[in-house]
């Protein structure tokens, strides 16, 4: 009988500050294959589940990618960034002392459901063939259209010291980012996203998921044993 090919899934808990592609190459070295990809970017300054298929498990990216996703995390109020997050330098906007967390529940309601939502500048996103956050570092304005994500739900877990702490299930393609700006818009005060974990691709959990030290140990440990 000939050996079936290879295919694993595999759950990582991303580390701060790594690309997406830095855990896939890490994954990718350790295995000695070329044919490993992720289902679903997180953002170098995000942490959380990241699913990474390699063999023919790369097959079911799509499948993985097209699955509801649950974030936590904790948006700012009072200032804002170019790109949303921690990833540019924080700019203040208005003193948001007046609000009251009835005021941003407010807002978050009008932000949950069917709603149209325009991708950050500083995305993965292609126009015109060229990812958006190339031109963005260069300083050159790309037009953004907005585009149809489902916000299924979108609760406050905490909110004082001008924090909001949060919990979103949402569809493929919607930007937390985005709803940070969006939130302080509509509060008139602005904001940006501090920190943000993904918790849950579909059914895949991040209380399932390894730390990717230990699983590139495991990776090692079992090509020694096969050979």
């Amino acid at each position: 009988m000939q050996d079936q090919p290879y295919g694993e899934v595999f759950l990582i808990n991303k580390p701060l500050e790594w690309t997406s592609f830095d855990v896939v190459k890490k994954v990718r070295n350790a295995l000695k294959i070329k044919k490993v990809g992720h289902a679903g970017t997180l953002d170098p300054l995000a942490t959380g589940l990241l699913i990474v298929c390699a063999g023919k498990m790369t097959k079911q990216i799509d499948g993985f990618m097209g699955q509801e996703k649950e974030y936590t995390g904790t948006f700012v109020l009072g200032a804002t960034t170019e790109s949303f997050d921690l990833e540019k330098p924080v700019v203040p906007v208005d003193d948001p002392s007046h609000l009251t967390l009835k005021d941003v529940q407010a807002a978050v309601a009008e932000l949950t459901g069917d709603i149209q939502q325009i991708p950050p500048m500083h995305s993965a996103i292609k126009v015109d063939g060229k990812r958006v956050y190339e031109s963005a570092r260069k300083g050159i304005d790309v037009k953004m259209e907005p585009r149809s994500v489902q916000v299924r739900e979108f609760e406050i877990t905490r909110f004082e010291n001008n924090e909001v702490d949060f919990r979103i299930s949402c569809s493929k393609g919607t930007y937390i980012r985005s709803l940070a700006r969006d939130l302080g818009e509509k509060l008139k005060v602005g904001a940006y996203m501090s920190a943000l974990c993904r918790t849950r691709i579909g059914d895949f959990l991040l209380s399932d998921a390894k730390e990717l030290d230990n699983l590139i140990v495991e990776i090692k440990a079992r090509h020694q044993t096969e050979q």
